[in-house]
């Protein structure tokens, strides 16, 4: 008997082809890797802030934009010349602070005759007559965690000198100022 070709009520099964199927699935497997990649290396490397006042002239002027790097300090400890932003004693209504670290937990820090001595040696990161020592005046020892930071430009700096700031704790750093933007009289680039 021949077969009619007629009407025919019964639906094809459609084969999958694994191919595509495959294909799909690594395309959208590379786009969600490629998102997930981004937003990391945005939210570790990416902050950017802005500096607020003229206390890191010449590195940085008021109103230039930064970029913290907030995953260096979940490997390694802050250490000595590190450009930081914080937030004084973890306080989130203010504004963030851009600063140099001149003293890591254990050192000693004292201001005497206008020069900053750190673990009585004479600062390299200071080279200027520092007209106020603040509480800086007696000799200061950092504790656990705990540093003197300080602006490059030391007599227009509000820093660790001043008693409602003191010394920054590790966990009020945010991260480590690692770019600049171009900013007023100062070109982009990397941070020393």
């Amino acid at each position: 008997m021949a077969r009619h070709k007629g009407l025919s009520f019964y639906k094809r099964r459609k084969k999958i082809n694994v191919g595509i199927v495959r294909e799909v699935f690594s395309w959208i497997f590379g786009i969600a890797v490629s998102i997930f990649l981004a937003v990391v290396l945005v939210y570790f490397f990416g902050m950017t802030i802005y500096v607020v006042g003229s206390s890191m002239e010449q590195e940085f002027s008021n109103g230039q934009e930064v970029l913290i790097d907030r995953f260096c300090y979940v490997l390694s400890s802050p250490k000595s010349g590190d450009v930081v932003a914080f937030l004084p004693n973890g306080n989130e209504k203010a504004h963030y602070y851009v600063k140099r670290i001149v003293a890591e937990p254990g050192d000693e820090v004292l201001i005497q005759n206008g020069v900053l001595y750190v673990n009585a040696q004479k600062s390299e990161w200071v080279d200027e007559k520092i007209l106020d020592a603040g509480i800086a005046a007696n000799q200061l020892v950092m504790g656990k965690g705990e540093y003197f930071c300080i602006g490059d430009n030391v007599n227009n700096s509000e820093d660790s000198r001043s008693a409602n700031i003191g010394m920054v704790k590790n966990t009020d750093v945010i991260g480590r100022v690692w770019f600049r933007k171009a900013g007023k009289g100062s070109r982009p680039g990397f941070v020393k």
